[in-house]
């Protein structure tokens, strides 16, 4: 899905707005603060058990608060942090409920816990209202897997389960920290020396997150948009757009060269469909996203039981394609506006389309807006012949 025909310097804005979207769809830093300090004392409270097992505990974050690709849920303030509370002397000989049981029974005897606690088929949730939720899941050492791999309980609790959140979370980290090639063509290179002489640049929060992270919340609130009028059920989970769009990324980062970041995640959502496995089970077909970092565990395994599920991928998928086709060649703020929320939802999108517009306006009104063909509109001190001014506008039609 290479762009053709859009300025380099418009990709970069247009790849800034995004950038300011997913700003915006993460957890507050009060938020954030408050998560690690129930975590820690959850932490603490479950080693601090009389029991040897769980006194011998450990508790890590794992999902989207580990791997920094958490997005705000659709019409809520809470957030999920899921945890894990590893018990490493225990072995698959005991039953997985008893395991389970185990936790629930240390945080039921906490009185604080004990009020805000719900059973999940495979976790604990401590519910803090308004603010975020802790999934806690129990897990033991996977003594089949090489790679440091865990156990934990099903939904059904009737047996172990492999996962690697530790291993999972170590991959995708180092993919994220794969660097894509970027051209930089003659005639834009020319332009940006002028721009970079003459205009002064807009302040630009760093990217602590990375691009791969960038990626991954920018298709799951796509997704989230997508399903809100669909059947929710059958959204494809966070861990299928997030491993998919991993081995997309490092694919993509080692094969191509870019012009911008809009390029690569162009890319990299268009790519996502063929790192997934097709088998034959009976007169059906089989599918398989495999964790790579353990064995037996198949993301896509609800696929193999609800087909709908594989079909509603492939339809978000088409249309997360069809989108981000779309949004690269809008013209406008207005349009660019309307095409972020039918893709992303009206908020935070309106407020980030309204410092834009207060931006031109103030530009316009200073007569130190101007116009270039590769750079689009900029605020500079003093208009040159290279570019051309702006007219005053009060955005109703009069000059």
């Amino acid at each position: 899905m290479h762009i053709e025909g859009l300025p380099s310097r418009k990709k970069v804005e247009l790849f800034g707005v995004l950038e300011r979207l997913c700003e915006r769809l993460e957890p507050s830093d009060t938020q954030m603060e408050r998560a690690k300090s129930s975590y820690q004392a959850v932490g603490e409270w479950l080693a601090g058990a009389e029991d040897d097992w769980l006194a011998a505990s450990s508790i890590y974050l794992q999902g989207s608060t580990a791997l920094g690709t958490t997005v705000k849920p659709i019409g809520q303030n809470e957030y999920d942090v899921d945890l894990v509370s590893h018990i490493p002397s225990l072995g698959s000989w005991l039953p997985p409920a008893l395991c389970k049981q185990l936790v629930g029974d240390r945080l039921k005897a906490n009185q604080r816990y004990s009020k805000i606690l719900e059973e999940k088929p495979r976790c604990w949730r401590l519910n803090y209202a308004e603010e975020f939720h802790l999934d806690i899941t129990p897990s033991i050492p996977n003594a089949g897997c090489s790679n440091g791999g865990e156990l934990v309980p099903d939904k059904t609790v009737q047996c172990w389960k492999a996962s690697n959140p530790k291993g999972y979370r170590d991959a995708f980290k180092r993919r994220g920290e794969l660097i894509p090639q970027m051209r930089l063509r003659k005639s834009f290179a020319d332009e940006l020396a002028f721009a970079e002489a003459n205009i002064e640049p807009f302040p630009e929060r760093p990217r602590f997150k990375g691009l791969l992270c960038r990626i991954v919340q920018i298709a799951k609130r796509h997704r989230d948009i997508y399903f809100l009028n669909r059947d929710t059920s059958l959204a494809p989970i966070s861990v299928i757009i997030t491993t998919l769009a991993a081995w997309s990324y490092e694919y993509c980062v080692q094969t191509m060269v870019f012009d911008s970041e809009l390029d690569v995640l162009c890319e990299v959502i268009r790519h996502m469909p063929n790192f997934i496995q097709r088998g034959a089970m009976g007169s059906h077909v089989k599918w398989m996203i495999w964790n790579e970092t353990t064995e037996g565990e198949n993301f896509a395994e609800r696929w193999n039981v609800e087909p709908a599920k594989a079909q509603a991928f492939f339809d978000w998928h088409a249309a997360a394609v069809r989108d981000l086709e779309r949004l690269s060649v809008t013209e406008g703020l207005d349009v660019l506006g309307k095409n972020l929320t039918a893709s992303f939802g009206q908020n935070p999108v309106e407020e980030i389309i309204q410092e834009m517009f207060d931006g031109v306006a103030a530009g316009r009104s200073t007569h130190t807006l101007v116009y270039s063909p590769a750079i689009g509109l900029k605020n500079v001190a003093t208009p040159t012949p290279r570019v051309t001014p702006v007219r005053s506008n009060t955005f109703f039609g009069a000059p």
